[in-house]
């Protein structure tokens, strides 16, 4: 049945915006209607079981029924596959035969959303979630140098780690990034040289960086590197004036609230930008997508929301345009070998192209092993304790794919999936952003 149907929808998928402004939308009776139904889809298909712990959840739970049918599954149960989606996207995009504008309408991703908002504004949420999902306050207090230190002396210690897992609920052997005394602002504080750009294409030749909580605060090196390899290749590079969280991590909590109140703080700054020239970018795959997806499909008539939109790009994305255009420098001073390289959940979602792939690959004597699979890290699923062993379950075929390349190189455009991939190799080696694979290459 899914192949005769699937034969029948071959149009690109269609998203809907996101009604959450409609009173239904909370309505937990109809959302248990809903999820009924597509869960019983879902059960007829199973082509998604291999992607993350959602489905196999699922299918236990009506295998186990009485019934063996979604209608022998307790409602209640439904909360323990909400839990398990950390809305990688990757069953819409790339598995699922019967998106819109198939007739059955489904959209597991955004049901799951919906699911999560409900119960937020129902029941609110654990404190260990909702400090791991307000990215600004803990950074700007973990920032701190001598704070920052110590923090990250502290996790490094087994009965540090022990009683956190104890109090705070986070596991014990989980990866946990590093805070950074001199965060990413302060390295790129001043404007560049020159503000003026070249446009090619459907790019204006000048980019503001939104610089996001975690490139500022935990890992800024990849954000040097991005200015270097853009401003090599003729790319003024800015930050944006301020900026708060981009609302993906409260987006996966379902607290829409937050959301709404990020997107109040960010939109006015980088419309402004828009507006000055700038075309937009950020390192982390999930804050591209925020800007590029979840946000217009939230505020679908809000004008600075959609213009956004159209001025933000992934950063290979943009120098894949650039080079089409041929305005990128290929004048690379030095090969990079084999690379394993991860391409993440929210950057395969943006139906770009393996933009990143074919940037590396322009490196001369290069190889890419490239591996399209969730890590599983999802930037809070993996450091849960209740859910970290299936974030390690999930990630091992691609450690497999990277040990059986015994790469020189290897990492993901998502940094926390990198890191995620390096802490299951527990050999020591560490990931490699592939902007600063790229710097590299380039000899800057």
């Amino acid at each position: 049945m899914a192949t005769s149907v699937r034969e029948g929808n071959l149009e690109a998928p269609t998203r809907h915006p996101l009604d959450w402004r409609n009173p239904e939308f909370f309505d937990e009776s109809s959302l248990f209607k809903e999820m009924e139904r597509v869960f019983d889809i879902c059960h007829g298909c199973r082509r998604c079981v291999s992607l993350c712990q959602s489905f196999p959840t699922l299918f236990d739970l009506v295998d186990e029924s009485e019934s063996m049918e979604v209608d022998g599954v307790r409602k209640d149960d439904y909360w323990k596959v909400v839990d398990h989606c950390y809305l990688c996207d990757l069953c819409y995009m790339t598995k699922c035969p019967y998106v819109p504008p198939h007739e059955w309408n489904l959209d597991f991703p955004h049901l799951m959303l919906r699911a999560k908002a409900v119960h937020y504004r129902k029941h609110g949420a654990k404190l260990r979630d909702k400090v791991l999902t307000s990215t600004d306050r803990v950074g700007a207090l973990a920032g701190i140098p001598v704070l920052a230190q110590t923090i990250n002396a502290v996790n490094k210690l087994a009965p540090a780690r022990k009683a956190l897992e104890s109090v705070a609920g986070i596991h014990a052997e989980a990866w946990l990034p590093e805070f950074s005394s001199r965060p990413l602002r302060s390295r790129l504080k001043k404007l560049p040289a020159s503000t003026s750009g070249e446009p090619a294409g459907r790019t204006r030749g000048k980019v503001a960086l939104f610089a996001t909580c975690y490139m500022n605060r935990n890992e800024p090196g990849p954000g040097e590197d991005l200015a270097a390899v853009f401003e090599h290749n003729g790319i003024p590079v800015s930050l944006a004036e301020k900026e708060r969280c981009c609302g993906m991590p409260k987006l996966e909590l379902g607290d829409l609230d937050a959301v709404l109140a990020a997107k109040e703080a960010n939109i006015p700054v980088l419309a402004k930008l828009v507006d000055e020239g700038w075309d937009l970018t950020a390192l982390i795959p999930s804050c591209v997508l925020m800007f590029k997806q979840e946000l217009p499909l939230m505020f679908p008539d809000d004008a600075d929301v959609q213009k956004v939109k159209n001025a933000f790009f992934d950063p290979f994305e943009y120098l894949m345009l650039r080079h089409r255009e041929g305005k990128l420098k290929i004048d690379f001073k030095a090969s990079l070998g084999k690379v394993a390289y991860h391409a993440a959940c929210h950057q395969r979602v943006q139906n770009i192209g393996p933009k990143t792939k074919e940037a590396l690959a322009l490196v001369p004597g290069t190889e890419i092993e490239f591996i399209e699979r969730c890590s599983g890290h999802d930037g809070t699923y993996a450091v849960k304790k209740e859910f970290h062993e299936y974030a390690m379950k999930i990630v091992k075929p691609v450690v497999g794919r990277v040990n059986q390349a015994k790469p020189d190189h290897f990492g993901s455009d998502c940094a926390m999936a990198g890191h995620h991939i390096a802490h299951a190799r527990a050999d020591g080696s560490a990931p490699e952003h592939p902007i600063t694979l790229l710097r590299k290459a380039y000899g800057l």
